[in-house]
């Protein structure tokens, strides 16, 4: 019996082992045949060799790409910063009297006009204060008449002014009339208005409350327009000048410039940091800007006229080694066109555009009103057929961005 399974045992090995020989023969051998005689069975799944990304673009079909206009135009070299924006006009106002807040008419963030009521206290006592003075003055006009009464007999005239100086100290008539007028300002000191057209915030108080001489109130804030402060390093002060056009990015608003201007320039420089202080002006009509908000500045420093300039996309580099900087110039031809390779010299250059060296235009280099590939431009070759449009992606062409 043990002899019978020995024997079943090496008779499933050998049956194994040719299953195995033959899988590998139809695999290496079989297949290979089979494919090459063009016999692929039916049903069968064969891979396909991967399409390179430079077939599903056909040379002879126009590619499509995004060009701008080659500009001759002042070239402004910018000095970059950052800041915070901070309001035109800001005050606490605090207690000049003290009393009862009888009413608070106001919320945060209200616009509210020049001389606009904010705070009323209960002015029951500076009222009657009031009443007081004007009781007193008129008790000290009645003695100054009594003691000037004949005086107008006198005919020397320097008797009578020196008569008259003496009856408004006897009569008090000079102080009752300081204690009126300082009456008066009291009573008004107890109605608390707006300084200027502004904002409200930062309401400390309630009605109710009692409020001391020198008590915070609440704060008014300018913020049309609104200034932002940075701190530009020491070397390119010089660079800078009031009035110049500043763009300012705020992280609330991203993908979006503010347009301004450079107010001031403080003539002090930090000597830790050494950096001054530049202070930007915006219109903020609608007050989105809001003091506190982070910005990122760009002010207007060197001015280059009469350069040559593309947008910087428009730039690429090419070359075995040594790397050339070239770009595309659209050249029409029909009713689409060709990309025409050019090599050029750059110069001096910003966030947004170069300066092409003019020198050499009459061999062939860009010129003002030419038209320069910006998107779309890096894969292609010189004389490859090109169509402009405004959306290379949406046009299925590959953007370069």
């Amino acid at each position: 019996m043990s002899f019978s399974r020995r024997t079943l045992s090496l008779a499933t090995v050998v049956l194994v082992l040719a299953v195995l020989g033959a899988g590998v023969w139809w695999r290496l051998g079989g297949f290979s045949q089979e494919a090459e005689a063009g016999t692929v069975a039916e049903g069968s799944e064969v891979e396909l060799p991967e399409t390179s990304s430079g077939s599903q673009f056909s040379a002879n079909m126009p590619q499509p790409v995004g060009g701008a206009e080659v500009m001759l135009d002042t070239l402004w070299i910018r000095v970059g910063a950052a800041g915070q924006a901070e309001a035109f006009r800001r005050t606490t106002l605090t207690a000049q009297v003290a009393g009862i807040v009888q009413a608070l008419p106001i919320r945060e963030n209200q616009r509210v006009a020049n001389g606009t009521p904010l705070v009323r206290l209960d002015s029951t006592e500076y009222a009657l204060g009031v009443d007081q003075a004007r009781a007193d003055l008129l008790a000290a006009e009645t003695d100054y008449r009594q003691l000037v009464l004949f005086d107008d007999e006198i005919e020397d005239l320097a008797i009578r002014a020196e008569r008259e100086r003496i009856a408004r100290t006897r009569s008090g008539l000079d102080q009752r009339n300081v204690a009126l007028r300082r009456a008066e300002l009291e009573l008004e000191r107890s109605r608390i208005v707006a300084p200027f057209g502004a904002r409200i915030a930062d309401i400390r108080v309630v009605e109710g409350q009692y409020v001391s001489v020198g008590t915070e109130l609440l704060t008014v804030v300018d913020l049309d327009p609104i200034k932002v402060e940075v701190q530009v390093l020491e070397a390119e002060l010089g660079f800078l000048s009031e009035g110049r056009r500043t763009e300012v990015r705020f992280a609330a608003y991203p993908g979006e410039t503010f347009i301004g201007s450079i107010e001031t320039i403080n003539p002090v420089v930090d000597p830790d940091s050494r950096t001054g202080r530049v202070t930007v002006l915006l219109p903020n009509r609608e007050h989105r800007i809001k003091p506190g908000m982070y910005a990122e500045v760009s002010l207007d420093a060197e001015a280059l006229p009469d350069r040559v300039l593309v947008p910087r996309s428009a730039i690429l580099e090419r070359g075995q080694g040594v790397r050339r900087t070239m770009l595309f110039v659209y050249e029409p031809s029909g009713n689409t066109g060709v990309a025409e390779w050019r090599y050029v010299n750059t110069g001096r250059e910003n966030e947004t555009h170069v300066e092409i060296l003019r020198e050499g235009l009459e061999q062939g280099m860009v010129a003002p009103g030419e038209v320069v590939l910006i998107d779309g431009h890096h894969y292609l070759a010189h004389d490859t057929p090109v169509r402009l449009v405004e959306n290379v992606e949406a046009e299925g062409g590959r953007p370069s961005r």
